[in-house]
């Protein structure tokens, strides 16, 4: 108990909060990136899609 204590009252290193808002501007940079390349994923998505159904009716 006495080590769980000693943990929760150091405060070298980084805190919760601190972790918190690296964690919503990773998430803001990522929902950033994927709403400006949104039409470059969908094509990337329907190429693939479209060769991987053409694969699979060649050999059938």
């Amino acid at each position: 108990m006495n080590t769980l204590k000693a943990l929760w009252n150091d405060e070298q290193g980084a805190s919760m909060a601190e972790y918190a808002l690296l964690m919503a501007l990773i998430a803001v940079a990522t929902i950033g990136a994927i709403t400006a390349l949104r039409d470059q994923i969908i094509t990337i998505f329907t190429d693939a899609t479209t060769t991987l159904s053409t694969a699979g009716s060649a050999g059938s």
